[in-house]
């Protein structure tokens, strides 16, 4: 049923916390009187919708359409309807334009209490559809599934609410479902995020959603029973390692396949300053491994990896120009050791592919990870932190956001910083060689920097 305008608004008006579906049927004396808001812009405006970012426009896509055009925004929502509904389900017909990255999303939102706070039923970039809890910096995903997602497309989305569960739909198919105590009432919403995109046929009912259903398994079962306890994990190193040994280098040391330098302090490269001609003390082959090695001052650009690499129990005792730099391959690994005194960086990823850091210790740093935001060759990158405690760190992690970088953390420590002024992941706009990037943001936001409260931990 459409409902002009006026009407929809005084529908809207009378949909409050109180009322049930029940209660409205019999009020308006029609089964059909449940959608109490519809919109489908064929009149050309967006009266009744209140903008939060992006570029909102109504347009013909053979009928009248509300449209985000901005693909570079952060992220832009507009919002209708009353904060006090509570049960209700939201559908809309969603096209996305176009995505900046696998992690760009278009979609829904439902019960929204403020422009931070709602459920949202995304569909991303990968071409997966996520319904998520949304509380600021706080993402939570309460279901995925592959949905094939791609700009041009013309997708129908649908959030059912009811008491505290929230389920997804895409095109009639449950992708998503759970239970949640983030919000009981609140308004619906349009969403993007680094992603353009069309909205039509909005429509809220409030006769609440279907019956619950499970599909069917896909997944093989396992081989073997599950564990009853969690497998223990390898804790952040304490205490500096004593060296059991010094070798003074004079020349790059080249590793082809693996190094094992058995806790010896490696010194003697470079002046010890940000210089950035200074050699490296190791570059490592693509696929090579160095392990068991204290890297001492000076140390000059640290360690480069050509390619895929390992580096396993590597300490850093004084970071001159960067401890690592990775320029080649796809996949790098940090397991273990730890740095200190980096005046500006810790690791520097100049290639493309994903930086893995795990159980690993900083101190007294600038940052301990920063994706290149101005090297000869714009790549996306993508950094994962599990198991990291940090002291004395202005920030974590600086990702490149236009560019489609992300970083996900897990298991981090901050110590000694009651004021919590360490920034756990920093965005910034990249741009050509030559130029500097500019800081545009930060925090968590589900799409580029990956994490909720309770991943982070301070002391």
């Amino acid at each position: 049923m459409q409902l002009r305008r006026t009407h929809r608004r005084a529908l809207a008006a009378a949909f409050t916390a109180g009322a049930t579906a029940a209660a409205l049927v019999a009020g308006l004396a029609s089964a059909a009187a449940a959608t109490v808001f519809s919109d489908d812009f064929n009149d050309g405006d967006a009266g009744g919708w209140s903008k939060s970012g992006g570029t909102w426009s109504v347009v013909t896509d053979g009928s009248g359409v509300f449209r985000q055009s901005n693909a570079g925004s952060e992220l832009t929502r507009q919002f209708a309807g009353q904060t006090s509904w509570t049960d209700y389900q939201v559908q809309a017909r969603v096209k996305p334009l176009s995505f900046g990255s696998s992690s760009a999303l278009v979609g829904l939102a439902a019960r929204s209490t403020s422009s931070t706070k709602m459920y949202r039923l995304a569909l991303l970039g990968s071409g997966r559809a996520e319904l998520q809890a949304v509380n600021g910096s706080q993402v939570t995903s309460l279901g995925s599934a592959s949905v094939g997602a791609a700009a041009g497309n013309w997708y129908t989305l649908r959030i059912e609410a009811a008491g505290s569960t929230v389920r997804g739909f895409v095109n009639g198919t449950q992708v998503g479902s759970g239970t949640s105590a983030l919000a009981a009432a609140g308004r619906i919403g349009l969403v993007t995020a680094y992603a353009s995109g069309s909205f039509d046929d909005v429509a809220v009912d409030s006769s609440g959603g279907s019956t619950p259903t499970t599909p069917p398994s896909t997944a093989a079962p396992p081989t073997t029973p599950p564990p009853t306890t969690p497998p223990p994990t390898t804790p952040p190193p304490t205490n500096w390692p004593t060296p059991t040994g010094n070798v003074k280098v004079d020349d790059t040391i080249q590793v082809s396949d693996s190094l094992d330098g058995g806790l010896k302090r490696y010194y003697g490269i470079g002046d010890g300053g940000q210089g950035e001609s200074q050699d490296p003390m190791f570059v490592l082959a693509p696929g090579a491994t160095l392990r068991n090695v204290i890297i001492g001052a000076p140390a000059g650009d640290g360690v480069h990896c050509e390619g895929d690499c390992t580096l396993t129990n590597v300490w850093w005792e004084d970071v001159g120009e960067d401890a690592a730099t990775f320029r080649g391959g796809t996949t790098y690994t940090v397991d273990g050791g730890g740095a200190r005194s980096a005046s500006d960086k810790v690791f520097q990823h100049n290639g493309a592919g994903t930086v893995h850091i795990r159980n690993f210790r900083v101190e007294n740093a600038g940052k301990l990870y920063r994706a290149c935001g101005n090297c000869s060759t714009s790549y996306q990158r993508h950094v994962v932190l599990d198991n990291v405690t940090a002291r004395s760190t202005d920030a974590l992690v600086g990702i490149n956001t236009n560019w489609g970088d992300t970083a996900r953390f897990s298991r981090i420590t901050i110590l000694d910083d009651p004021q919590r002024e360490t920034r756990i992941c920093v965005k910034y706009r990249g741009v050509p060689k030559g130029s500097e990037p500019t800081e545009i943001g930060e925090g968590a936001d589900g799409v580029n920097c990956l994490y909720s409260a309770s991943d982070i931990t301070w002391r």
